[in-house]
């Protein structure tokens, strides 16, 4: 005899549905209030007890979630490295590589460079030490998929012929990110500012450079 399979009932997954929107809501709310507690104590300073008033839940209620102080605060990482990542690579890498070049630096200039994700940089660097796997989670997160990313670009964008990609990659992300450590984590823009366009436009004709002189 055929057994047929009991469809769930509409109302059931609508239900079912709504409760998993609230709870991912929930993670949200406790995440988006955890930050500024980090932010302004440090990681050390920053209780449970504070998040939980912070982002308007019990402790209860944080701690269904989230089951202590690491968890949480891995649980933040992730989650605005993953943000990061969407905004920076969202739009596809397409038209004129010194156009897309150009997207991709103020994007991440954009991004790196803003008041909040500084903050949140000085903060993991300052737990890199004592806790470096929080650091290489960010990197591993952002970092590592970005270079992938544009090394796939490199090598597959007609014109090009690195002899590296991977490391071509690196070098123009890493020197974006040294830009903002240099201008804004240390403070250089007052005492050896650069315009943010001249930097990126000269970056830009040292990597195209040698595409303009193979071909």
């Amino acid at each position: 005899m055929r057994k047929h399979r009991l469809h769930e009932p509409d109302h059931h997954k609508r239900f079912k549905d709504v409760a998993k929107r609230t709870l991912k809501d929930k993670a949200k709310q406790i995440l988006h209030g955890a930050l500024p507690e980090f932010l302004k104590h440090g990681y050390d300073r920053t209780s449970m007890d504070k998040v939980a008033k912070s982002a308007g839940v019990s402790k209860q209620t944080l701690y269904s979630y989230y089951n202590d102080k690491n968890g949480l605060f891995t649980a933040l990482i992730e989650n605005i490295a993953s943000e990061k990542f969407q905004i920076l690579w969202s739009k596809p890498l397409e038209g004129e590589p010194e156009t897309v070049l150009k997207e991709i630096a103020y994007r991440l200039l954009d991004n790196v460079g803003n008041k909040n994700h500084l903050s949140f940089s000085r903060l993991i660097l300052a737990e890199s030490d004592k806790r470096p796997d929080l650091s290489q989670l960010f990197l591993s997160t952002v970092a590592k998929p970005s270079i992938k990313i544009l090394t796939r670009y490199f090598q597959e964008q007609e014109g090009f012929n690195f002899s590296d990609p991977e490391a071509t990659a690196m070098i123009f992300i890493g020197s974006l990110i040294h830009y903002v450590i240099n201008q804004e984590l240390l403070h250089g823009k007052e005492i050896m500012p650069m315009e943010q366009e001249r930097y990126v436009n000269t970056l830009i004709d040292l990597v195209l450079a040698k595409k303009t002189f193979d071909s």
